[in-house]
């Protein structure tokens, strides 16, 4: 109240009325804040960076993504204990057979039973036709370091066991940082997951993978106090991510979605 009546007496002093700027002065206005702004960057001490052609690829994919998709973010947080327990159980089983039982593994296989049951996630949109993908293709980013990343696909991930898929996941990774997958192994991928958990990063935004309606982040596992039916206990637990675009999906159905992960992943059997 004290500030409206302040401006008000102002006002009585000094009724002038404030400056109208024409837009093509506002435009000149802003454009010479943007250049100062970037003039005052490159004259900074700095060492020039090339872009190499991934990040520069990278680069334009992310921008035509955002530019492309509505982007629309929801959270869910998931009780790991049963999947610890399980991978606890059988990874000295699958390292025998020379298989790493990573936690995206997991991810995957309760990703395409989801996909299963909410096909319009596994879709893509071509001017005003939903195109409803009959296979089950999840991508999973790989980390390049500094250079970037790729996202080595596993096909028909709908009808491949926790094993099978382990094991794809070790040889497609292993080769990505080689540089040795091949053209047809980071293609046609319908579903992407990147797990940003393992940077120690607990959530994340992460960015549709074009031409894909979404895409899943998974945060890093860590052990926090909960309460259940008014019991406290110490369970793993994990934030996961759902990036969808709102042209083809509305809120209930990733939520949907994403509740039928976390019942996947709770109750694995």
């Amino acid at each position: 109240k004290q500030d409206v009546l302040k401006y008000i007496a102002q006002r009585k002093v000094d009724p002038s009325p404030p400056v109208q700027r024409t837009s093509s002065e506002s435009d000149r206005i802003q454009l010479d804040e943007k250049q100062y702004d970037y003039e005052s960057q490159i004259t900074a001490k700095a060492r020039g960076v090339k872009m190499t052609r991934m990040r520069q690829a990278i680069a334009e994919h992310m921008v035509r993504s955002k530019n492309a998709s509505a982007h629309v973010t929801t959270v869910f947080e998931v009780d790991m204990t049963r999947v610890v327990a399980h991978r606890e159980a059988h990874k000295s089983e699958s390292a025998r057979k020379d298989v790493n039982l990573t936690f995206t593994a997991y991810f995957v296989m309760a990703s395409a039973a989801a996909l299963k049951d909410h096909p319009t996630v596994n879709s893509s949109l071509l001017e005003d036709t939903i195109l409803l993908k009959e296979q089950i293709n999840v991508g999973v980013a790989v980390s390049l370091g500094q250079e970037g990343l790729l996202v080595p696909v596993i096909r028909d991930a709908g009808d491949k066991g926790l094993l099978v898929i382990a094991a794809e996941l070790n040889d497609l990774a292993s080769r990505a940082r080689q540089r040795e997958l091949k053209l047809d192994e980071v293609r046609e991928g319908t579903f992407t997951i990147t797990n940003h958990g393992t940077s120690g990063s607990l959530m994340a935004t992460p960015i549709i993978n074009q031409p894909q309606c979404a895409i899943l982040g998974v945060g890093a596992i860590q052990k926090r106090v909960m309460v259940f039916d008014d019991d406290v206990a110490i369970r793993p637990m994990v934030y996961l991510t759902l990036s969808f675009d709102h042209r083809i999906i509305d809120g209930y159905v990733a939520d949907e979605f994403l509740a039928k992960v976390k019942e996947v992943l709770e109750h694995w059997e």
